[in-house]
């Protein structure tokens, strides 16, 4: 992702586990780059702004529906006008309840959301989701979940 940032932008990382976040900081050497150690939950306030996208690897099908809405919520909020959401989801889980709940509540949050193809080679195989435009809006910067 730093690679395809522009000179000026930036990347935040957001990191649960404390070990993790220690490690990446101490890891990558950019000045662009950012660790902070927090809940996706809590990225309204953690980002500092509004963010013109947000990445994602979190595990949504298997999160409990109550922090799933939270985060997705907090990104809603977090993302600029403009901005843009994209996550992945395992094929398998697609059509799981989840699964589901997940691309209903992507729908629900964002103007625009799109699935893209399957990525067979994956294991297991896998898609991304796209949203842009969320619904209920802040009013930039980067974000990685």
């Amino acid at each position: 992702m730093l690679r395809r940032l522009a000179a000026d932008d930036r990347l935040v990382a957001i990191e649960l586990n404390p070990d993790l976040a220690e490690h990446l900081a101490a890891t990558l050497d950019d000045e662009r780059f950012t660790v902070v150690h927090g809940a996706a939950a809590d990225l309204a306030d953690l980002a500092g702004g509004p963010v013109d996208a947000v990445v994602s690897g979190l595990p949504w099908t298997v999160m409990p529906t109550t922090d799933r809405n939270r985060t997705l919520d907090a990104v809603a909020a977090a993302l600029a006008p403009s901005g843009r959401f994209t996550t992945f989801a395992y094929l398998h889980a697609a059509w799981t309840p989840p699964g589901r709940h997940l691309a209903a509540g992507l729908r629900e949050r964002f103007t625009t959301v799109e699935r893209g193809p399957v990525v067979w080679p994956n294991l297991p195989p896998a898609f991304v989701h796209l949203a842009r435009a969320p619904r209920q809006h802040v009013s930039a910067a980067s974000v990685s979940l």
